[in-house]
């Protein structure tokens, strides 16, 4: 471990919080354009938005399924397992979808048709919110509970807070949608950014001994855990890409975006933060 060594007084505390607050920035201009166009901080796929999702086993290539379909709104075609195809339409009024099915079993008869309406789409968004609510709710408690300081326990949830809001904005950029599998995902990056800040924030507030030697003892086991669970996730993303399993490959996708930009946001703008305030308090004990 010597060659990752982490010493914290080899980086200046400015720099160290600057950067991941200006990366934050961005990433909420990015998250904020987006709601504007869409009404949703990610841009919603059909669980959300409404539509149709088409499963096709034929032999018939893109070009020609994408020629078959040219009168509709046909969002994407993704390759399914067993070689067969995953289409996606945009939503449909009742009589468009009738003479859609009976497009579709025209061409295709074991085609495979799932319908989610607009309106319960919306329901779904109202859930999500709900959860994602909740969940920063409970974690916001938890927190000040256990630390009873209102900066360290503040940091900790705005490192929650940007986690979710980087993920989101490189997610918008990459063209990832936003459906029940990736909202699962982004409230599996709450749980682990507050895991690892709270290891960080527990180790330097409540044990003795000197600042860097607490940081780097910290950073020694969040580095072994988040790396842990990168590489597996890792292993999950390999094996859904060569597998062609476009759920698990969304939520790996998100999963390895919320633990880079937890790495990020814990041992540089937590630890700053955590470092400017260890120093001051022990000013003021001083005095």
């Amino acid at each position: 471990m010597k060659k990752f060594r982490y010493d914290i007084n080899r980086y200046d505390t400015k720099k160290m919080v600057a950067i991941p607050a200006a990366l934050f920035g961005i990433a909420a201009v990015i998250v904020l354009i987006t709601f504007i166009i869409t009404g949703m901080p990610v841009t919603p796929g059909i669980d959300f938005a409404g539509g149709t999702a088409v499963t096709l086993h034929t032999d018939d290539t893109k070009e020609e399924i994408e020629a078959y379909f040219a009168g509709y709104d046909l969002k994407s075609i993704d390759e399914g397992i067993s070689g067969g195809y995953y289409l996606k339409f945009g939503p449909m009024s009742n009589e468009e979808m009738m003479t859609f099915n009976d497009y579709i079993l025209a061409g295709y008869p074991d085609a495979g048709i799932d319908q989610i309406g607009a309106n319960f789409g919306e329901t779904l968004q109202k859930q999500a919110f709900l959860a994602l609510l909740f969940a920063f709710i409970g974690m916001a408690a938890v927190v000040f509970i256990a630390f009873r300081k209102l900066l360290p326990a503040l940091t900790v949830v705005f490192a929650a807070v940007a986690d979710i809001t980087i993920t989101s904005a490189v997610m918008d950029i990459c063209g990832i949608e936003l459906s029940l599998a990736t909202t699962a995902a982004l409230l599996m990056l709450i749980g682990y950014s507050v895991d690892s800040n709270i290891l960080l924030t527990t180790k330097v507030l409540k044990r003795q001994g000197r600042l860097e030697e607490k940081m780097e003892g910290a950073f020694r086991t969040g580095f072994i855990m988040t790396s842990t669970t990168f590489c597996a996730i890792l292993a999950m993303f390999i094996v859904s890409l060569i597998g062609n399993v476009p759920t698990l490959y969304t939520i790996s996708a998100v999963l390895l975006i919320g633990l880079i930009s937890d790495l990020i946001f814990t041992w540089a703008f937590n630890a700053g933060i955590l470092r400017m305030y260890a120093q001051k308090h022990m000013l003021e004990v001083r005095r």
